[in-house]
């Protein structure tokens, strides 16, 4: 690990301004310093702002402070009781020990699993721009098969998020000179294109305050996540899925997947082709049509694009009973 500053934040204001990188639990970034895949001049630890709060919202939603741990929030009462999805996804993340350490914001903004990205022999895009992507044509079993690029084929690795993305959450930051934003979790990431390495919205400085999410959403909430073993292991597909069946018919639906892409994908396409019709096999083979309409593998990840068709379908029957 090379020599860095360290800096202490007692607020927000003293954070922004502090032009280093931030560090709450460190659960992602600390492996990747150790590695040099990163090399931050300087830390700021903003683990001691008050930001760990979770707190019901005038609509009947929650605030969730940035910093609240994965094991909390998984477990809070109201969490567990109306956004069971969220507390699913976040007991499906990660080990006790590291849900303990990692952050609400940290989780959101945690870095990609691909192999060549932590291996600095290999040449990776997304760690050093304009040097090439080793994963297009090489081992690339865990990667995305939608949304990528000639650039970039990463995944995201978070589960909360895919979850967080499904219950359309917002995520609101505070910038430098104090202006806040709200960002919808559907505008927060952004896809590779020529640029991998700029993975979200955030400008230099801007620390994630909160994250928001509306009223509980009516109906059944699933999150289903195939791995290659039981505990601690990264999506190979996942599926965060809240559905309302109403006189037989799927009233609303929100579908969202880990695994497949450089970001918690979502296509509107997906619940639009079950949305006002009856629970069915047809419904549902056409909800996986749309889902991978333009998907595409990269040899060692071909088996994903069946494999998120299996799974969607026995998340919707799981679903809509």
């Amino acid at each position: 690990m090379k020599t860095f500053d360290y800096q202490r934040a007692d607020t927000i204001e003293a954070a922004t301004h502090a032009n280093g990188r931030f560090i709450a639990g460190g659960t992602n970034l600390l492996d990747l310093m150790k590695l040099q895949v990163e090399t931050p001049e300087r830390l700021v630890d903003i683990s001691r702002l008050d930001l760990n709060g979770i707190e019901e919202r005038e609509d009947g939603g929650l605030s969730i402070g940035a910093l609240v741990p994965n094991s909390d929030l998984a477990a809070d009462p109201r969490v567990v009781e109306k956004y069971e999805v969220l507390s699913r996804a976040l007991l499906a993340g990660a080990s006790g020990q590291l849900r303990n350490k990692a952050s609400t914001g940290g989780n959101l903004l945690q870095r990609t699993r691909c192999y060549y990205f932590y291996d600095t022999a290999s040449r990776c895009n997304k760690r050093a721009p304009g040097s090439g992507c080793d994963a297009i044509g090489g081992f690339n079993r865990i990667l995305a098969v939608l949304g990528t690029s000639e650039q970039c084929i990463a995944t995201h690795p978070s589960d909360m998020a895919v979850a967080m993305r499904a219950l359309d959450a917002t995520i609101v930051t505070q910038k430098a000179d104090g202006d806040k934003r709200r960002i919808s979790i559907h505008d927060f990431y952004r896809l590779p294109g020529d640029t991998p390495q700029i993975e979200t919205v955030l400008d230099a400085g801007e620390l994630i305050t909160h994250v928001e999410l509306p009223a509980p959403p009516a109906g059944k909430q699933v999150y289903r996540k195939v791995r290659d073993r039981a505990s601690y292991a990264f999506a190979l597909v996942s599926v965060a899925g809240v559905i309302e069946v109403k006189d037989g018919v799927v009233a609303s639906a929100a579908l969202a997947f880990g695994g497949l892409g450089p970001m918690p994908w979502r296509n509107p396409a997906v619940e639009a082709a079950i949305v006002g019709r009856a629970p069915s096999t047809e419904a549902f083979e056409a909800a996986a049509d749309a889902l991978l309409a333009d998907a595409k593998g990269y040899g060692s990840n071909d088996f994903k694009i069946p494999l998120a068709r299996r799974t969607l379908i026995a998340t919707l029957r799981d679903l809509t009973a």
